[in-house]
C-alpha cells in the first residue's frame, strides 16, 4: 500500500489505523469510503493547524534561541537532535531539519557531483586523514590548545576510529596507528594517507618519498602505504567526508575535561554511535559489517607497542662524543669533527658514517653518558677514564715512579678525586703526555 501511494510505510499505517478506528472494515465493499469517513480519517491524521504546524513545532519554538546558537556554531541537524534529546526533548529529525531551514540561518550541505568508486576487497584498504576539531584544555601547558583528529576509515565497511592529538608529528601518527590496530583487532594491508610531512616529506604523484621513520614502521607492521595525490581529496573520499562527521557529530557542542577524557569518549563513540549507525551509502551498520566480513582478514594485531626511534644527524665534538636526546655517547677518535647519522630506540643508539655502522651504545637517560675507552686517544684514555691503575703503570714505565712507591696505595684509595689536587698520578700522567 505504501509503495502504491508513494509514501512512507509509517505514514500509510497511520492512515489505515485511523480508518479502522473510524469504522472501516478491511474486508468490506468500496461503498464504505464515504465523505464522512474520509473526513474523520483526515481529522485524525491531520488535525486542523492554524499555522500549518503541529505540537513538535511548538516544542522547537520553545527552544529557538538554543537551536539558533547551535546553528551559528556550525552544528549539524543530527548533532542538534542528539543534544535536544539529552535535554529531554525528543523530536523527529526531519521536522527539526525543516525548522532549522525555515527559522534559522541553517543552509545544510551543498550538493556537488561526484563519481562513486567501487569498494575494494574487505580487510585491505584503510584511509587516514587529519582534521582540525577545536580546542581542549591541556593540563601540561595550562591552556587551551587546538586538537586534531587522526581518523581511520575502513574502505569496505566504513567502520572508523578516531585518535586525538595536539601534534601532527611522526610520534603522534604512529601512536594513533598503534591505538587503531588495537581497536580494529588487526592491521590493514594498505594505508592511504594524505601527504602529511611526517609520512611523505617529498610528495610526488608517481614516486613519493617516505620518511625513514615511517618506512621502518610500515615494514615492522607489514602494511603498504599508498598516499593520495597532492590536492586530490577525491583519492580518499571515505575518510575525507568523515572529518566533517566527526567534527559535527562527536566533537561539536561537547565539554571535555582534557585530552584523555576526549579520547576515551571518542573510542566509545566510534564503537557505538558511529559504528552502529545506518550508513547513508551502504545502508548497513559499519561495525556489524566489519565484524562479519573484515575483522578476520586483517593482519595480526601487534603484541607490543611500537617505540618510535629517534633519527638525527649529530656532530662529533672535540671530546669525541655526540649528544642524542640530551645524553652523550663516544665515537671513534678518527671521526672527530665529522657528522654521523644516529638511530636511537628504547635499547640501543647506533651511529652511522657513510652508510656504515661505526658505533653502538646502550641507550642512556637524559644527562647520562656512555664512553668506550677504545674511542679515545691512547695517551688520554687513562686521564679521561680516571683509570688509576693505568696511570700508575704509565708513570712507572717512564721511570718517574717505582711500582713499589709507598704513596701508590694512598693514591689508589683516593679513587681519582684527591689526585686531581695533588702531584700524584694525574701529574705523572701529564708529565709523560706533555713536553716540558
Amino acid at each position: 500500500m505504501a509503495a502504491l501511494a508513494g509514501v512512507d510505510r509509517k505514514t500509510a499505517r497511520s492512515y489505515t489505523n485511523a480508518a479502522a478506528l473510524a469504522g472501516l472494515d478491511r474486508g468490506g465493499a468500496l461503498d464504505q469510503l464515504t465523505d464522512e469517513l474520509i473526513g474523520a480519517v483526515i481529522e485524525a491524521v491531520r488535525p486542523d493547524r492554524p499555522d500549518g504546524h503541529g505540537q513538535v513545532w511548538e516544542v522547537l519554538r520553545a527552544n529557538h534561541d538554543q537551536i539558533v546558537k547551535w546553528v551559528e556554531e556550525g552544528l549539524t541537524v543530527v548533532k542538534i537532535c542528539d543534544l535536544l534529546e539529552r535535554r529531554g526533548t525528543a523530536v523527529p529529525q526531519r521536522t527539526l531539519h525543516r525548522y532549522c531551514t525555515q527559522c534559522t540561518e541553517y543552509r545544510g550541505r551543498r550538493s556537488a557531483g561526484t563519481v562513486p568508486v567501487v569498494d575494494g576487497e574487505p580487510g585491505v584498504e584503510c584511509q587516514i586523514d587529519f582534521g582540525r576539531m577545536g580546542k581542549i584544555f591541556d593540563a601540561e601547558s595550562g591552556r587551551n590548545r587546538v586538537v586534531h583528529a587522526l581518523i581511520f576509515t575502513a574502505v569496505y565497511s566504513r567502520h572508523m576510529f578516531v585518535w586525538l592529538t595536539f601534534n601532527q608529528t611522526l610520534e603522534a601518527i604512529v601512536a594513533g596507528c598503534e591505538a587503531a590496530w588495537q581497536f580494529f583487532g588487526g592491521v590493514f594491508k594498505v594505508l592511504i594517507p594524505d601527504n602529511m610531512t611526517p609520512i611523505v616529506p617529498k610528495a610526488d604523484s608517481t614516486d613519493p618519498q617516505f620518511s625513514v621513520g615511517w618506512t621502518e614502521y610500515s615494514q615492522v607492521r607489514g602494511f603498504f602505504t599508498d598516499p593520495a595525490r597532492v590536492r586530490h581529496p577525491q583519492d580518499k573520499p571515505r575518510v575525507e567526508r568523515m572529518v566533517q562527521y566527526v567534527r559535527g557529530n562527536f566533537f561539536a557542542g561537547e565539554d571535555f575535561a582534557d585530552l584523555a577524557d576526549a579520547q576515551a569518549r571518542a573510542q566509545v563513540w566510534c564503537a557505538g554511535k558511529a559504528g552502529q549507525r545506518i550508513h547513508g551509502t551502504t545502508c548497513q551498520r559499519p561495525a556489524v559489517v566489519f565484524a562479519e566480513r573484515e575483522a578476520a582478514l586483517l593482519l595480526p594485531a601487534p603484541a607490543a607497542v611500537y617505540q618510535v626511534p629517534i633519527y638525527a644527524e649529530a656532530k662529533v665534538h672535540r671530546d669525541y662524543h655526540i649528544q642524542v636526546d640530551r645524553a652523550l655517547y663516544s665515537i671513534p677518535e678518527h671521526l672527530r669533527g665529522q657528522t654521523v647519522s644516529v638511530r636511537a630506540d628504547g635499547e640501543l643508539v647506533k651511529a652511522f658514517h657513510g652508510g656504515k655502522l661505526v658505533k653502538t651504545h646502550p641507550r642512556q637517560p637524559a644527562g647520562g653518558r656512555c664512553t668506550d675507552p677504545a674511542d679515545l686517544p691512547a695517551d688520554k684514555t687513562g686521564y679521561a677514564m680516571r683509570d688509576l691503575t693505568r696511570l700508575i703503570a704509565t708513570a712507572a714505565a717512564t721511570g718517574l715512579i717505582s711500582a713499589s712507591t709507598p704513596n701508590v696505595c694512598s693514591i689508589t684509595s683516593c679513587r681519582g678525586h684527591a689526585c686531581a689536587r695533588c702531584t700524584g698520578c694525574w701529574g705523572w700522567s701529564n708529565a709523560t703526555a706533555r713536553p716540558r
